[in-house]
């Protein structure tokens, strides 16, 4: 398979990890048990944003980039997107870790592992053993946002290109 564009169908066999948050894993030293995603049958009936990073607790990641996922969390939403998802290449204890220490403690923002970053190698976007930073719109299962950054900063990935899409 090769890089995702519009139009093109989200692929089978897709899945991620994940500690699925629930109230008696919402404190950051709590750990839950991994489950996997079956993205592929989960976005055949849904909207979904998925935004790729390099890695959890990073300075642009952290700093730049999922911030402003978070900050505009509710406008995703009321732009219709049913799951916003964040992978990386981290396991999925530090990947739930991370979406605690940034105050999220429900189902509202995803922070998925894309183990091995075997979703991102499949369609060729990675950074050496990492995922790259990318971001995905994904419509009933067709994609009709796909970008990869073309370099270190987060533009065609950001919210708010996404926003546009949406």
């Amino acid at each position: 398979m090769g890089a995702l564009k519009a139009g093109d169908s989200f692929p089978e066999g897709v899945t991620f990890t994940y500690v699925k948050p629930t109230p008696e894993t919402s404190d950051v030293l709590t750990c839950g048990v991994p489950t996997q995603f079956d993205a592929s049958a989960e976005f055949k009936s849904k909207k979904v944003v998925i935004v790729s990073v390099p890695g959890a607790f990073t300075p642009t990641c952290q700093n730049t980039h999922i911030t402003g996922y978070l900050s505009k969390l509710q406008d995703l939403k009321a732009k219709g997107a049913d799951l916003v998802i964040c992978i990386a290449y981290n396991d999925p204890f530090v990947m739930s870790a991370w979406g605690k220490a940034n105050g999220i403690k429900d189902d509202s923002l995803l922070f998925m592992s894309d183990n091995e970053a075997a979703f991102s190698n499949s369609i060729g976007w990675t950074m050496g053993p990492r995922t790259a930073r990318y971001a995905l719109v994904v419509d009933h299962g067709k994609v009709v946002y796909a970008e990869k950054e073309p370099g270190r900063e987060v533009s065609v990935s950001g919210v708010d290109a996404v926003l546009s899409k949406l």
